[in-house]
């Protein structure tokens, strides 16, 4: 029996989003390879890069509703061993129609990964550690997007870029059978967790987790989706995730066509972004919390650390448009990762405290369905931008004015006002 069980929990959480955006980046970080065996142009990867969150936006609404429903345990190991059989079939493709098919079912398994780990942190942790759980369990995604260059790009060129996909496919096996065999829906449930850990959780859990359940509530779904904080936190969310897919799905054939690298020197310079945004995710959940023990002021401590982030982190964007050395490009680049990836984690620490413990998992999965319709269209407008627009330049322009509207939106929508009227019409 562990004393603090918990950070099995963290820890499984934190290989999972690193097995998720390993394969999710491998395409990106194949696609020069792919692009000439398969004969792609930039438009159609872009198209490519986007299909994926048709399935995935879908499923983060249903991956959250599902969570609430049958718990984050069952909803995860379905989800991941969909992903990890469609990013294995991926080796299997012979054009642009299958990839595009492939890509669109390996979105549908990856999409309820993000509110299926929100609602197992909200299940697990305290709400004075929430910020860091969820920065912990989150930094695995930029750690995963940070190795896949190095990994998956030196497997491609040893080995051919289909057994990259299927080595990772592989991977993802073996974390559902870890799954399955140490998670439990609440540290209530487990028998490795003491009394002692599970009691100190369950009476600390975040403020939604102390209102009422929605069979003793009067208030739709709706009610909640659609308030001013809920939508201002996912406005915030969206305009981050447009830089973090802008990034995931073109960086690795920015470095190769723009600045000219081969895809092995690609393959070593392109982890140092994410390992910046690997240090924002830790960063950040530590800063939030530190500002809510001094503070005692949860709304503030997160709409602070959001708004910095995005702040620094369009103006390393912009400036990246103008740079025309690698190491320049690289060094922005790798701050707007830094600060940018400051801010996930406040969005979801902010919505545990928003909305009801059983509501988290569906207003999460609509908060992320939101978010993520940035995936669909960030890059398949670079794509566009890149073969028929202004080029790179323009990509980045766009990418820093909309880091600059989340910022806006943040301040307008998420205000104390607004949060404690959803509270206090929730509590009756």
């Amino acid at each position: 029996m562990f004393k603090n069980y918990r950070n099995v929990i963290a820890l499984l959480l934190f290989f999972a989003g690193i097995l998720n955006y390993l394969d999710r980046a491998a395409l990106s970080v194949m696609a020069p390879l792919v692009k000439k065996d398969l004969s792609i142009n930039d438009a159609q990867m872009g198209i490519l890069f986007s299909c994926f969150f048709i399935g995935y936006c879908l499923f983060c609404f249903i991956g959250g509703w599902a969570a609430d429903r049958f718990g984050p345990r069952r909803v995860y190991s379905w989800a991941a061993s969909i992903w990890s059989l469609f990013c294995g079939a991926t080796a299997l493709v012979t054009g642009f129609t299958h990839l595009l098919i492939v890509r669109m079912l390996f979105g549908v398994g990856e999409g309820p990964m993000g509110t299926t780990t929100n609602k197992s942190i909200a299940n697990w942790f305290p709400r004075n550690e929430v910020g860091r759980a969820v920065g912990f369990t989150n930094a695995g995604q930029p750690l995963g997007a940070a190795i896949a260059a190095p990994i998956v790009g030196l497997v491609g060129l040893q080995f051919g870029w289909r057994i990259a996909f299927i080595v990772i496919a592989a991977l993802g096996f073996i974390w559902v059978a870890c799954w399955l065999l140490l998670f439990r829906d609440k540290p209530e449930q487990h028998p490795r967790v003491s009394a002692e850990e599970s009691q100190y959780i369950v009476q600390r859990r975040p403020a939604g987790n102390t209102l009422n359940q929605p069979q003793h509530d009067s208030h739709s779904l709706w009610h909640y989706v659609f308030s001013l904080p809920v939508l201002g936190v996912a406005s915030a969310f969206f305009c981050f995730n447009y830089i973090q897919f802008f990034f995931l799905s073109w960086l690795p054939s920015y470095l190769t066509d723009f600045q000219h690298l081969d895809i092995k020197s690609m393959s070593i310079i392109g982890v140092l972004p994410w390992l910046g945004a690997t240090v924002g995710f830790l960063g950040g959940g530590i800063i939030s919390d530190m500002l809510f023990r001094r503070t005692q002021d949860f709304l503030l401590s997160r709409k602070l650390v959001i708004f910095v982030g995005l702040a620094v982190a369009a103006l390393c964007v912009l400036l990246t448009a103008w740079s025309q050395s690698v190491t320049s490009a690289v060094t922005f680049i790798t701050l707007a990762s830094v600060f940018a990836y400051m801010t996930p984690q406040a969005c979801w620490s902010l919505l545990q405290d928003i909305v009801p413990a059983g509501r988290i998992g569906t207003a999460g999965g609509f908060v992320h369905l939101l978010a993520n319709l940035a995936g669909i269209l960030s890059p398949s407008i670079t794509g566009f931008l890149i073969q028929y627009g202004g080029g790179y330049h323009t990509a980045f322009v766009l990418a820093s004015i909309l880091a600059l509207s989340g910022m806006l939106l943040l301040a307008v929508l998420v205000r104390q006002k607004g949060v404690n009227l959803l509270r206090s019409q929730t509590s009756h």
